[in-house]
């Protein structure tokens, strides 16, 4: 077990008060001694990819919806409380008096990026909360499930951006490309956004991946069903669309990854 650390002004982590650091080291061990493999994200990993540092009260952790209970069950055993908060991707562990809390990441809002042993397998090592040694999300991954938060509240382009800036010359980009199989219009949109963005810089994609993603896209068989995927990106700014402009909701089964049960759901819940 490794005590507080005293993290420095450019750590994400320098705002924590001493009790909540604690809590946030103490969790770390508590999911080391569960045996649940698992990851560090959010302000974390973009402080360790992108050097893009933000002062957050958070502290995300992404493991397999398999180890969810047992990481779980973990910190009950602690002392701590658990939550499923929402079902479909996500859990949480309060401290003591909940003031704080660890958000237990196995998806995304949107269904499409379950946490699974290749973004486990691709983790690598840092520090996180002022140096505590920790594995941390790879940027492939980051990149997947960042790119598809586009709320009118919320838009992780930038953050996007900031890892191509980064680490674009050394992603696995076949890897990438990979995980946006049947979304490739959303990794074309942003890398041409990035091109936008920083244009001495966008020779930092390879011209085959623009090559492939283009060839992808004009090769698409064309669309007769009226669906609108937008909800994949913004759960809320579509909603008109597939209540009262008849279009089909391309979240829910067997066009996209959730049930009408879930949506619901994830509709209802408080953000």
């Amino acid at each position: 077990m490794q005590g507080p650390q005293h993290p420095n002004k450019d750590d994400p982590s320098a705002i924590l008060d001493p009790k909540t650091l604690a809590f946030y080291l103490r969790a770390l061990d508590i999911l080391d001694d569960s045996g649940a493999r698992y990851v560090v994200g959010g302000a974390y990993a973009m402080a360790a990819h992108a050097n893009v540092i933000r002062h957050t009260k958070d502290l995300d952790v992404f493991l397999r919806r398999a180890d969810y209970s047992r990481a779980s069950r973990a910190f009950e055993t602690a002392g701590y409380r658990t939550e499923l908060t929402h079902p479909h991707w996500l859990g949480k562990a309060y401290d003591t008096d909940e003031s704080a809390f660890v958000d237990m990441i196995y998806g995304s809002g949107n269904g499409l990026c379950p946490v699974d042993d290749e973004w486990l397998d691709n983790a690598v090592d840092g520090e996180v909360l002022g140096g505590r040694k920790a594995k941390v999300s790879p940027p492939e991954e980051i990149i997947w499930s960042k790119a598809f938060i586009q709320e009118r509240n919320r838009f992780d382009g930038a953050d996007v951006a900031h890892l191509l800036l980064a680490s674009g010359r050394r992603l696995n980009w076949a890897r990438l490309m990979h995980r946006f199989s049947g979304n490739e219009r959303v990794l074309l949109a942003h890398l041409v956004l990035f091109g936008f963005i920083f244009p001495s810089e966008k020779e930092i994609v390879p011209p085959w991946v623009m090559d492939d993603l283009i060839g992808r896209m004009k090769s698409e068989p064309a669309a007769h069903e009226r669906v609108c995927r937008g909800t994949l990106l913004s759960w809320e700014q579509y909603l008109p669309d597939v209540r009262e402009r008849g279009f089909i909701d391309g979240r829910i089964a067997p066009r996209g990854p959730l049930t009408r049960e879930e949506v619901e759901r994830w509709s209802k819940a408080p953000k």
